[in-house]
This record gives C-alpha cells, structure tokens and sequence, in this order.
C-alpha cells in the first residue's frame, strides 16, 4: 500500500498510540514497523491471532513486564572469539526467564482451541543449555555464583577468609592502640582495591603505613596500616584468580548461547510478538474495538464506526454506519460543511488500513468488511507549488498515476475530487470516473458538493447516496449519516455560523434568488425528514434491543423452571419406586403415582404438534411420539404380520400399535432428538412386552442391567419381556438363566422359536 495513502489517512499516529501501550523498546519498535498485509490469509490469520490472545489475556489476566533489547547483544554473541560480560548475561537470564513465564502461561491453555496462540508460544524450541547455564550460575544481583565453577568456589572462599582476617587485624588493632578518636569512620573500607582505614588527615603522621587516597573535602585519608600489607598484596592476588575464573565461565555461557542461538533468537522473537499483542490489547480496550476479519465475499457493514484517532484523544465522537451491499459498489456522501463527510471517508479508510494491519478496529460486533490489496485516498489540498501543480492537477496526476493498478480487490476514496475546475465539468469527471471504477468492481467513497454528483448518487444503479444531517432548527451538524438522502451543502449557514458579516451574507442569499438555484426549503425540507427518519430508527432499535433482551431471560427462565420441574419429578419417582422395593407401598399405588407423574409432565409437553401416521408411513429411524406413554422415541424395526412397530424409547424397548404413534416435533427441538427420561419417569401400562438388549457386555454388569430392566417392568405392569443376550459361546444366555431362576417375579422363562429369534433371545413371563 503508498506509503502516501497512509500519510494521508494519518496511519502512523495509530502506530504511535500502539507503541505507547508497549512494555519494552524492541516491542514499541514492533509496533511502529506494523503496516497493512497483502493477501487475506495472513490478514485472516492476524485477525484469528489477536482474537484469541484477547480471549486468553481476559481469561488469564497475565501480562508481561519490560525487557531489554537482546538484538545488539545476539549479533555479537554469534562472534567466535566473543564473550558476553555480567550485565549481558543476567539481562539474557532475565529475559529468558520472561519467556517461560509466557510460555506456561498459554500452556495452561492448551485444552482452549487457541491453534494459532499456542503455535506461537510454543512453536519455537526452548533453549534448554543456556537457560539450565543460566539459572545455575547468575544470580539474583547479576553477579556470578560461587557454585558457578570450583575456581570461582574456591578462590572466593579464600578472599572471605582474607576479609575476616583483615577485620580481625583492625579491629584488635584499634583497641590496642585506642585510635578510635583518629578515625573518620569507625569501620573498614576498601580504596584501590585494598582494605584501608578512613583516618582523620590531621592524624596520618602518627602511623607508618600508606595513604592510597584523600576525600572530596581532604579531611579524610585512607590508610593502609602496614599489618596489613601483605594481607591486601595476597588479596590481589585473588582477586586476579576470581576474575579468571569469572571470565571462563562467562566464556562457557557465551559458548552455550552461540550454540542454541537459533532457540534464543526464535523464544525472543515471540517474546517481542507477546508485547506486541498485548499492545493491540491494549488498544482494543482504548478503542472499545476489536479485531476484524476481512472476507472479499462480504459487503461492507461498519457498525457504530468511530475515528480511532478522535477515540484516542478522548474526543467525544457521534458513531456512524457505512454500509454498503454486495451489489453496491459506489457511496456519495453530500451535505453541508463541517458535518462530518471527510471524517466518514477518513474513518473508512483508516479502519479498513487498520484492518488489513491486524489491529483492532473502533467497531460495533456484526461488522464485515471486505479485504482490500488496495486503498487510494485523494484527501485534502493537493497541490504543489514547486510541482507547478493546481489542485485539480493534482489529483489528476495522482489518480492516472495508480489508475492500472484498480481492480476489484481496491478501495478509492475521493475527497471533493473535481472541485478545483469548473463545476459542470468537474462534476461530469467526477460521474465518469465513478463509472469506470464500477466496471473495475472497485469500492469507491466520494465526499461532494455538486448538484449533478449527488443526482447521480441517487439514480445509478450499484451506487449508494448519503447525507450527514443538521439539526433542524439550529442548523449545527448531528455528525450522523442518513442513507438514500442527499443534502445542501449550507454554505450561506456556516458562514454566518463562522463570523461572516450579515450584509455579505444577505447579497449572496439576492444572487440565489436571482439566477433560481436556491432549494435550501427543499434541502431543509429533506434534512428534517431524514433526521425523524433516523431518531425513529433509533428507537426502533433501542426497542429491538429491549426485546431481544425480554426474550433472552424468558428463554432462560423457561429453562430453569423445566430443569427444576424435571428434577422434582425425577426425585419423586425415585422416592416412590425406592417406597416400592422397600415394601412400604403396594404395586397399585406405584403405578397411580407414576400417572399422576406423568400428568405433571405433560403441560410442559404440551408443545408437541403431532401428526397421525399409518402403519405404512412408519419406517426405522423414524422419530416419533408414542402417545400411550406421551413420550418421543425412535422406530427400530417393523414386524408386517403383526402389524405393529418396535420403538425405542430412552434405552427402553417395545412393540406398539401403529395407532399409537404419531409424528411429534417440539418447538426448539429437532423430532430427531428424543426426550431424555429415567424409566421411573415411565408410567405402567399392562399388556406389553418390553424388550432388553444384552449382546456385548459383561456378565457382572449384563446381570445388573437385567435386574433393574425387571424391576421397571413389573412397575409398568408388563406381563413378559424380553431378553436379548444372543447366541455366541451361550455364557451370558447361562448365566442370564441362572439369575431368572432365582428372580421372585419370574413365573417362567423359555428361549424363543426361531421365528421369534432363535436361542439368541429369552422370553420371559413375569407374575
């Protein structure tokens, strides 16, 4: 994209408000090198990305502090001979430490379908040498640790034991010779690498020894008593050991970043990408915005667009809706001046450079937007005096110059083009040249003054015309946006409005009226209009809201009662069928009970619209309502000679007359999602044969299942049932038998004919 266009749209400010929300100067640079993609893909993928580190930053609340920049300190740590000193090392640790700590933190949400946001974070090998190096020999005071190599252990050991040699030495010392009152400072100190005494100037004739240094002010000498000469020459010598031994292991930890350097390079990268997005999330939150994805196939809908520029400075800003249809590929917006028609293109074009940036965008949710290689803008004065340039050809220049370049997948924005040349003819350029933009299938958003343009924008086909509106009666402007309007360019208003004298105003309203062109009534006329129109839609929209709110707690409220009201049930047929194998109640009362239950269940029922259905009709598969049991079940086979249907209802398995079943849909439901029901929800009904299906399990639990199927039989009065275990090896058929022998209800069992399934069933009577 030109770099101009940008310039002109004011891109980089939004660059620099993103940089501001960085936390370190590598991510600020990030932020300012940020510019528009060229292909929907990568745009697509930095709209996913952004969406799901908000998502992830609003859930986790984890942001990352500053880091220092490691680009200098890499490039010459990749050296052969090259060896990172103690600040770069502990900035190294510290950063890599930042790292991991980013990195656990989206691990931690590995389950979360955030693809794009763990490839980032997790993508790059972790450099596990140099941070394991790091961590065991930097310590929290950036200083090397003692265990950092045995040299370094052993001759820091015996510089300890110098230092309390020398304090013990002094301190004897001073109390021998009572030399407090000669001492500045009644300690120790160290001056050219040496321990010395801080004495009082006017006293260093009294003591042999050297003087390395005096204070600022001369009144303090620092002296080196000579018991402690060669304790302090044994000390340099130590000194010169630690520093050698300091200096191989920062060797060795140079050595091992030169060799993960790739890791290093790639975990700092992200480091960067990771302060990067939490600026973009930070200026989400600034923007009230969000991400967008563009798609070529969609039309444009900006919802509640806001300047991100006037968002940012705390400006109070009027949203407005740019809208155009898949078919519509022009808008001329017209209407008087300061209302806002250059804002609105400038809002256009800043969000949609925004949006192919991958930044977030002052935008309501439900906002679309095609993706766009391109975008043009023709904004402002153009012209140029050392350019021998007018502003006409200026813009003349400019549009032929980009003018190959137009196809579908471009965004032209002009700005009053045409004004600066005779009005008739710029007006006539103006319509051609939205013209052959439309036969390019470009988007096009023409701000305009002329007469014949906005004409032009209310008759073409595929263009779209708007108008920002003036308050009626005070003529300011609403800063709004109506569409299928045009409006009066109210210059005579803003004059007067702005301080120009009435009397040249007065004569410039005669000229109106002199050569007819004053349709400020009928201008005016339409402005009021339009502003109803709108104050109607905004209330027609605020009511949308107010309902579609209503609807949502009543949807919700409808269905805590209905889990309360199925809870109730459940719980009560658990109690009365726990009253039942208690003996506490007889089976008659059970199944009173239980219809008294399902008439509980049917008001909430009550939504199913059924339609009869003849045998014929009936095919497997098929959802339906069985109306004996006012339940939804699903049709597993047909038996034609006995003209009746075997359903499946929650688990539970049944033969049924083709006149008992009917085809059920209930609102908010598929009819091919069945009523989920405990079989204690079922109520009894005598005479039937329910059927158990047993093939594939185990023993010990094929048993459990069969006792708990006879229990619910008997309470649904059911005189036989079948039991499927299938034929196999015929260990589950012995051992399905041997628990029916010792059943109390069973009167009898047998296994079936082959023609009603062989020795792969039993049937059984109950008593």
């Amino acid at each position: 994209m030109e770099s101009r266009t940008l310039q002109l749209l004011e891109f980089p400010k939004v660059l620099d408000h993103l940089a501001r929300f960085a936390h370190s100067v590598p991510g600020r640079n990030a932020c300012l090198a940020i510019g528009p993609v060229a292909d929907a893909q990568s745009q697509a993928e930095l709209a996913e990305l952004l969406d799901q580190f908000i998502a992830f930053r609003r859930e986790s609340g984890f942001a990352l502090a500053g880091f220092e920049d490691l680009g200098g300190l890499l490039a010459f740590a990749k050296g052969a001979e090259s060896i990172l000193d103690l600040d770069a090392c502990f900035a190294l640790a510290e950063t890599l430490g930042l790292a991991r700590s980013a990195r656990e933190a989206v691990r931690g949400y590995s389950e979360r379908p955030w693809a794009q946001l763990l490839g980032l974070a997790l993508g790059c090998p972790w450099p596990e040498l140099t941070w394991a190096g790091l961590r065991r020999c930097m310590g929290a005071d950036g200083r090397l640790k003692d265990e950092s190599s045995p040299e370094l252990f052993t001759v820091r050991q015996e510089i300890r034991r110098i230092n309390q040699t020398c304090t013990k030495k002094v301190k004897d010392f001073l109390q021998k010779e009572n030399l407090s009152a000669f001492l500045q400072d009644d300690f120790m100190t160290v001056s050219s690498d040496r321990y010395v005494l801080p004495l009082k100037t006017n006293f260093k004739g009294r003591l042999q020894g050297i003087i390395h240094d005096y204070s600022q002010t001369g009144e303090t000498c620092y002296f080196e008593p000579m018991f402690l000469v060669d304790l302090n020459n044994e000390l340099q010598g130590l000194r010169r050991e630690e520093r050698e031994a300091e200096r191989a292991v920062l060797r060795m930890l140079t050595d091992l970043v030169r060799r993960e350097m790739d890791a290093v390079q790639g975990v700092f990268r992200f480091l960067v990408q990771y302060d990067v997005l939490q600026a973009k999330y930070a200026l989400a939150e600034a923007l009230g915005g969000r991400p967008l994805r563009a798609d070529q196939g969609k039309g444009l809908h900006l919802r509640n667009a806001r300047h991100p520029l006037l968002v940012l400075g705390g400006d109070p800003v009027v949203p407005i809706d740019i809208s155009l249809t898949g078919d519509e590929y022009a808008l001329i917006v017209s209407g008087g001046n300061a209302g806002g028609k250059t804002v609105c293109l400038k809002t256009l074009g800043l969000l949609s450079a925004m949006v192919l940036a991958g930044l977030p965008v002052s935008v309501d949710e439900g906002s679309v937007m095609p993706f766009w290689e391109k975008i043009f803008a023709f904004l402002g004065d153009e012209q140029s005096i050392e350019a021998h340039l007018s502003t006409f050809t200026a813009q003349i220049r400019s549009l032929a110059s980009i003018w190959e370049r137009i196809d579908e997948c471009t965004l032209i924005i002009l700005d009053e083009f045409g004004a600066g040349t005779d009005p008739a003819q710029g007006a006539a350029l103006a319509q051609a040249v939205v013209d052959s933009l439309m036969e390019r299938k470009a988007r096009v958003a023409v701000a305009t003054h002329f007469p014949a343009l906005k004409v032009y924008g209310m008759s073409r086909e595929g263009v779209r015309s708007a108008s920002v509106l003036f308050d009626p009666k005070s003529k300011k402007p609403l800063y709004k946006l109506a569409y299928d309007q045009v409006g009066t360019s109210l210059a005579l208003d803003v004059a007067r409005e702005h301080g120009l004298p009435a009397e040249i105003v007065s004569r410039a309203e005669q000229y109106l009226l002199l050569e007819g062109q004053d349709t400020s009534r009928l201008m005016d006329r339409l402005n009021t209009v339009a502003v109803e129109k709108e104050k109607e839609l905004e209330a027609l929209r605020r009511e949308r809201r107010i309902l579609v709110e209503k609807e949502s707690r009543l949807k919700e409220r409808f269905e805590q009662e209905r889990r309360k009201l199925l809870q109730n049930v459940q719980t009560e047929s658990q109690r009365i069928v726990r009253e039942w194998q208690e003996g506490k109640v007889s089976r008659k009362k059970v199944q009173q009970d239980l219809a008294e239950l399902r008439r509980q269940l049917a008001a909430p029922e009550a939504g199913l619209e059924e339609r009869e259905l003849t045998f014929e009709d009936i095919q497997p598969g098929m959802s339906v309502h069985y109306a004996v049991w006012n339940k939804r079940g699903r049709v597993l086979e047909k038996d034609t000679r006995r003209r009746q249907v075997k359903i499946d209802l929650s688990g539970v398995s049944l033969w049924a007359d083709a006149k008992d079943i009917t085809v059920a849909a209930q609102a908010g439901r598929g009819a091919s999602s069945p009523v989920r029901q405990t079989p204690s929800e079922l109520a009894a009904e005598p005479g039937f044969t329910l059927s158990l299906d047993l093939r594939g399990q185990r023993s010990d639990v094929a048993i459990g299942e069969l006792s708990r199927f006879l229990d619910q039989a008997i309470l649904r009065g059911a005189k036989g049932v079948e039991v499927i275990h299938g034929r196999g090896t015929g260990a589950l058929r012995k051992e399905v038998h041997e628990f029916l022998r010792r059943f109390p209800v069973v009167q009898s069992f047998r296994l079936a004919s082959e023609e009603e399934g062989g020795d792969g069933k039993t049937l059984v009577e109950i008593k």
